[in-house]
């Protein structure tokens, strides 16, 4: 058995290896070092994109109380965007998989720019909306009139720039189900590294760069977003991952396109339902005052710290399970599934003792306040007291769009979001005087509900038969 545990000299190796991206083929050899391979870039490309997450709203905390809450505010409204990209990829990631799984890099490439025009239109009506309504969006929120003269000008930028979204998430949806992780790794160290340079100057003022305040987080976030597409779009029309753009390429194909919408209306579907009650959400906690929407803000940004890394790791068992499908080997597809889940609850537990010891000092690095610690530190104790249940139910829910079963989540979602959370936040954290710690207490209970259902439903293995 000692035998099979690779030495750390051997992991320095692969984990070389990995990041480099020079292995591409995951449909056979060792399932636990396809893992390895597959995972390692996504979750520093995750970790990445977490890492920016916090020192954002670290930079925004020294504004104001409401400049963060406008941080909370605004996403959660961009989570619906973020609804349409992440149905979208999941098609991408699906379709892309199979095609490759199959050998087909041709019919990969078409789905690939088909899906990049549907991003593109899809952007342009949002981008419209930010643009021409940012106070009214706010205004919808629930957020006071000093807060929305405060904040409108970071709703209204980031909104407006919207496509940057969206193609980063399209794209490196593309490299994923092609298993080029690598790549997609590489491309968020350039978005987040820029904007972790750029936040401080435009929100502070460097130079001749005059001081924007919380309007500042989104023009640097904007450009380092806009930056990483240009450099997607240079690897896809060189040629520098298994997926190459040509010319000939850049033509509407109806039928693909038709496809790619099929597979992406239940990805769609499972992330509006899903961001939705986060914005419902943060609408009840709204009436809880700043300090407390503050609180929670921070907490739910550090807690993505660690939510993409694992994330991540889902990531790969989508790509995994779909390149296997195409290959034929819905077995080992299977047995991917398991194993990362198991990898990824191991780590979810690590994850939540330190959450649930050392929660007040994590939020105190962030914001000082009294009602902002004890809120933020509520927040993030319940919440990680549903993490091992939560990392399993990530990977099986991901593993469901790996296959191109996107109806199977939405399901699931509608059930334990829209049928037991909302309702339940609301009659916890209103009608029984919980304030709070009832909406605290739902996202942590519809989460393992979650992961209950999708467990039970992902050994029936009807996954295993769906054509995309």
């Amino acid at each position: 058995m000692t035998s099979q545990i690779p030495s750390i000299k051997q992991l320095l190796k692969y984990f070389k290896i990995a990041v480099t991206g020079k292995e591409q083929n995951f449909t056979s050899g060792s399932i636990r070092r396809a893992i390895f391979m597959l995972s390692i870039p996504m979750i520093l490309e995750m970790l990445m994109e977490s890492i920016f997450a916090v020192v954002d709203i670290f930079y925004v905390s020294k504004v104001s109380v409401n400049a963060v809450a406008t941080i909370g505010l605004t996403e959660s409204v961009v989570t619906l965007i973020y609804a349409v990209a992440i149905g979208l990829s999941m098609a991408a990631t699906a379709v892309v998989a199979r095609r490759v799984g199959e050998e087909d890099l041709e019919g990969a490439s078409q789905a690939s720019v088909q899906v990049i025009f549907l991003g593109v239109a899809v952007a342009a009506i949002i981008s419209v909306i930010g643009i021409l309504f940012p106070k009214e969006i706010l205004g919808l929120m629930g957020a006071e009139q000093d807060l929305i003269e405060e904040g409108y000008g970071y709703t209204q930028v980031l909104l407006g720039g919207n496509v940057t979204i969206m193609l980063l998430f399209l794209i490196n949806a593309i490299f994923r189900g092609a298993g080029n992780a690598s790549i997609a790794m590489w491309t968020l160290i350039l978005s987040n590294g820029l904007n972790i340079i750029l936040d401080p100057i435009f929100i502070f003022g460097w130079g001749p760069v005059p001081a924007f305040g919380v309007e500042g987080a989104a023009i640097a976030t904007t450009i380092g977003r806009g930056t990483a597409v240009v450099f997607q779009l240079a690897i896809l029309f060189y040629g520098w991952s298994k997926i190459k753009v040509t010319v000939r390429d850049l033509v509407i194909r109806a039928q693909v396109m038709l496809n790619l919408v099929r597979v992406s209306l239940g990805g769609i579907g499972q992330f509006l339902i899903g961001t939705s009650s986060w914005v419902f959400l943060m609408r009840i906690m709204s009436e809880f005052g700043s300090e407390v929407l503050a609180g929670y803000t921070i907490a739910i940004r550090v807690m993505i710290f660690t939510l993409m890394p694992a994330w991540g790791m889902s990531n790969a068992a989508a790509t995994l399970v779909g390149q296997n499908l195409g290959a034929k080997q819905p077995d080992r597809a299977e047995t991917s599934v398991w194993k990362t889940g198991k990898y990824n609850a191991v780590f979810m537990a690590l994850v939540s003792i330190v959450y649930l010891v050392f929660a007040k000092q994590i939020i105190m690095l962030f914001n000082k306040e009294p009602d902002v610690v004890e809120y933020g530190a509520l927040c993030l104790r319940i919440i990680a007291a549903g993490y091992v249940a939560y990392g399993y139910g990530m990977v099986v829910i991901q593993s469901f769009n790996g296959a191109g079963d996107t109806k199977t989540p939405t399901w699931i979602n509608f059930i334990c979001f829209w049928l037991f959370q909302l309702p339940f936040a609301y009659v916890a954290a209103v009608s029984l005087d919980l304030g709070p710690q009832g909406v605290f207490w739902a996202i942590t209970l519809a989460e393992v509900l979650i992961a209950v259902i999708g467990i039970w439903w992902f050994r029936k293995g009807k996954w295993k038969t769906v054509q995309v």
